[in-house]
């Protein structure tokens, strides 16, 4: 298995990366659409239709497909996403799991000394919380969601504001995800990038994008990474 040798700071995506999050997004978009009074929508449908934040999410619930009309009366869009809200909210995430390995992985990398942050286009206000209820909030130094800043993943402000921020190189930081947007950001940030296969990518391999390294299972993370240096 390939190594990165170096790296002193992992920046992660949330969604399709550290958690299978996709029963409850469906559940409260589809409990969005039918209080619309319209058709409603499956796992299926918004496994493929997650990863650029709740706007596109919604404007996609509405249009029924992965590209948004154009032509959505924004009023109704705007109803929309703050029913989301609202549904997401409610419903506790209680559907919602990590995926195998993620907690132990973390944990090694923690003990290790090695700081890291939360890269997510899921609005800021529901990604703390979700942390905490899954055990792994003392990990990341930093937690920055889908409205933190004026930009979000495939643009890589965020990468490029934890290199700032951490005085570090981009050579030393990895980035891993699950989806395009996050092979670009990191690719635009020059970052090193992991792509895992289990997780959301509109139904297109990560392999596509051509990431650094591919990997199956999150526990692999640390076989691939080599600390400092």
């Amino acid at each position: 298995m390939s190594q990165l040798s170096g790296i002193d700071f992992i920046a992660f995506d949330l969604d399709g990366t550290l958690l299978d999050s996709v029963p409850d997004l469906a559940d409260a978009a589809d409990k969005t659409m039918r209080a619309l009074g319209r058709a409603g929508v499956t796992v299926e449908q918004v496994t493929t239709w997650i990863g650029n934040g709740a706007d596109i999410l919604i404007g996609r619930a509405l249009s029924q497909s992965v590209d948004v009309d154009p032509d959505l009366d924004p009023a109704l869009h705007r109803e929309a996403r703050a029913l989301f809200d609202r549904f997401y909210e409610e419903g506790g995430h209680e559907k919602s799991a990590l995926y195998p390995g993620v907690k132990e992985t973390l944990a090694a990398f923690h003990e290790a000394g090695v700081p890291m942050a939360i890269v997510t286009n899921k609005p800021a206000q529901f990604v703390p919380h979700l942390l905490e209820e899954h055990g792994i909030a003392e990990y990341f130094v930093d937690v920055i969601g889908g409205d933190t800043f004026p930009l979000k993943k495939p643009d890589p402000y965020a990468l490029n504001w934890l290199l700032d921020k951490h005085q570090i190189t981009a050579e030393k930081m990895l980035m891993v995800g699950d989806s395009r947007n996050d092979i670009l950001a990191a690719k635009a940030a020059s970052c090193y990038v992991v792509g895992l296969t289990y997780g959301y990518n509109y139904g297109q391999p990560i392999s596509e994008s051509n990431p650094d390294i591919v990997l199956d299972h999150f526990s692999h993370l640390a076989e691939v990474v080599k600390l400092g240096g």
